[in-house]
């Protein structure tokens, strides 16, 4: 669902996918290989929203801010899964838990990781390669590079993902018995403790 508002129509990159059933409204402007997932909701009714390449807005998440502000997600930046951003920047290649919020005024600095459930209060700037927990949200370690590494083979997942939506994403009616040649999905990623055992 693509709306216009005030004249501003948003501007998508043919090689991004935004699910039909996500709302952009707008002043957006959304760059290449970029995910918009289900339910997620980017309004630039009030100001603009960038997402550079490569970024990802997951199922139910929302992107807002006051009026007269503009607002950018830089590349790779990575937002879980029911996350709110309101009025915030996130630096390149981020990570953003899921169900966390960032608040007004805020910045999250490049390789940084928002573990879930954390709260960013307005106007904090958060150093590039921080994990950040907690409510409120509190800078605990610095991220390790094994965590980026990890990070960043996550995020590559979901810049292919647009390119596989387009290619075979279709709305079907729903099968009423399993299929004896249903096919086996294949396992192509693992978790960070699982990560840290391959690398070492």
């Amino acid at each position: 669902m693509i709306y216009s508002f005030k004249g501003h129509i948003p501007v998508i990159h043919e090689s991004s996918f935004v699910h039909p059933f996500a709302a952009v409204t707008g002043n957006v402007i959304i760059g290449k290989d970029c995910y918009v997932g289900p339910g997620a909701a980017i309004r630039g009714d009030w100001g603009e929203i960038i997402l550079e390449d490569g970024v990802n807005v997951q199922e139910n998440c929302t992107i807002h801010m006051f009026p007269g502000k503009s607002i950018r997600l830089q590349e790779g930046a990575h937002v879980g899964h029911g996350a709110i951003i309101h009025g915030a920047n996130l630096g390149r290649n981020c990570l953003i838990g899921m169900n966390s919020v960032i608040m007004d005024g805020s910045s999250v600095g490049a390789e940084c990781v928002v573990g879930a459930m954390s709260f960013i209060k307005a106007e904090t700037q958060v150093p590039e390669r921080s994990l950040i927990v907690g409510n409120p949200a509190k800078v605990v370690k610095q991220v390790t590079d094994e965590m980026i590494a990890w990070k960043t083979a996550g995020t590559k997942l979901y810049q292919q993902l647009p390119a596989d939506c387009h290619e075979s994403l279709r709305a079907v009616e729903p099968l009423r018995e399993i299929p004896a040649n249903r096919p086996v999905q294949e396992d192509f990623y693992k978790t960070l403790n699982e990560f840290k055992k391959t690398e070492s």
